[in-house]
């Protein structure tokens, strides 16, 4: 099937978006970096108390307070910058944080952050100033033991820790959801694809449906009518008698016509018509000898030959055999008009092979005023072609030809040696 349609089709099938909007995006930022600041200005606030408790003093001297709070600001402000350098952001507020207590927030969301990417070396990068930081700040906010003891280190390891197995939760749940948004994505696209190739089946199979049953009859009204205008040598008997076929083959046409739009109103799975009427009978191989003797009264010299029991092949493929002959037939009639038509059906197992099949093979003589469409793909055309002959666009053949490929089988349609034009089908089926 053509894959031009079918990217046609998908270029205007809504598919989901998953983004972020503005201002998500905005209230995201500020309750991130609103937490950091809150949670190393409470932070901050202890410290303060724990120097008035003892009535002490930061090393550089009590206005050091402020300063902190300038550059935990300032670390806080960094965050935004986070997603862009994430290793660059958590070093420097790793390392700020050893000189300021309100930058002990910035420096944990930055962990946080960075971890969620969940590479080990990048995480493990931040762990000698994130402990470098622990010791720099007791050294600016003095505590009765200035030692650093192995509960501090404790301690320090345990906050570097809970904050990248916080991170890493983050970002394998992050992973998570861009995963199922991944698999919505796709699955809405194969979905559309789906429906657009289904689309594009049922159209092709309406199109088949539509030539393979009006050519035959349109051609048949055609030929007819053609007779009434060029053949002025006919008597009132015979001009009455072309007039009523025109006229049978139009209504069957306008009937059949019908039943195909039918398909357009069925009930999607059921196979019924949406207004409940009943599907008329398509017609099988048990309905060769109707279309042969239709034929034979449009003028063609037609001999049928028949071998194995038709009534044992599926439904299914005794109608697609019925079109190939029809085709073929219609085919004869416009492309080679006075040619002599041999028909043979067989469902009887071809010598050396042990299968069951329908088997069908139409051949035709092909004059010199035949078209280039009955001489196969590829051929060149003779001289003289006539003018009045009808010129197809060769889908009919090639619908044949999917027809066949569908139900499993082959079809092949040339010029023999002898100059005859050969169809050739072969439908394969099981009891």
């Amino acid at each position: 099937m053509p894959s031009c349609p079918l990217r046609a089709y998908a270029g205007r099938v809504p598919l989901p978006r998953i983004a972020r909007t503005r201002r998500g995006h905005v209230w995201g930022e500020t309750w991130r970096l609103g937490v950091a600041f809150l949670f190393g200005l409470a932070i901050w606030g202890a410290v303060q108390a724990q120097l008035d408790s003892r009535h002490a003093e930061p090393t550089f001297g009590k206005d050091w307070l402020l300063v902190d709070l300038a550059i935990g600001l300032g670390a806080t402000v960094l965050l935004l910058w986070r997603r862009r350098w994430p290793l660059g952001v958590a070093l420097v507020t790793a390392v700020l944080s050893g000189v300021s207590s309100v930058a002990v927030g910035a420096s944990v969301v930055a962990l946080v952050s960075l971890s969620t990417r969940r590479r080990w070396r990048e995480i493990a990068v931040v762990l000698v100033p994130w402990m470098v930081a622990g010791w720099s700040h007791s050294l600016i906010y003095p505590t009765e033991d200035q030692v650093v003891t192995l509960p501090n280190v404790i301690i320090g390891l345990l906050s570097y820790a809970v904050s990248v197995a916080i991170g890493w939760a983050v970002g394998e749940r992050r992973a998570f959801v861009a995963s199922l948004h991944e698999r919505a994505l796709t699955a809405e696209r194969e979905q559309a694809m789906r429906v657009v190739q289904a689309q594009v089946a049922e159209r092709a199979r309406i199109a088949r449906e539509m030539h393979d049953v009006l050519a035959h009859r349109i051609s048949l009204v055609a030929m007819h009518s053609g007779a009434l205008a060029y053949r002025t040598d006919l008597t009132p008997e015979q001009v009455s008698e072309t007039a009523e076929v025109v006229r049978e083959s139009a209504n069957r046409a306008l009937t059949e016509l019908r039943a195909v739009l039918g398909v357009l109103r069925d009930v999607p799975g059921s196979g019924a018509p949406a207004d409940g009427s009943p599907q008329p009978p398509q017609p099988t191989l048990g309905d060769l000898d109707a279309l042969v003797t239709e034929a034979r009264s449009g003028g063609a010299t037609v001999l049928l030959d028949r071998s194995g029991v038709l009534e044992d092949v599926p439904e299914q493929v005794s109608r697609g055999a019925y079109r190939i002959v029809q085709e073929a037939l219609t085919n004869a009639r416009k492309h080679a008009p006075g040619s002599a038509v041999r028909v043979t059906v067989s469902t009887a197992p071809e010598r050396g092979l042990d299968d069951e099949a329908v088997r069908v093979t139409v051949r035709n003589t092909v004059p010199r005023t035949a078209t280039p469409a009955t001489r196969g793909p590829g051929a060149d055309a003779p001289d003289g072609i006539r003018k009045d002959v009808t010129v197809g666009a060769g889908l009919g053949l090639l619908g044949l030809t999917e027809r066949a490929v569908l139900a499993g089988g082959e079809l092949t349609y040339g010029p023999d040696r002898a100059g005859d034009f050969v169809l050739t089908a072969r439908l394969p089926w099981s009891r």
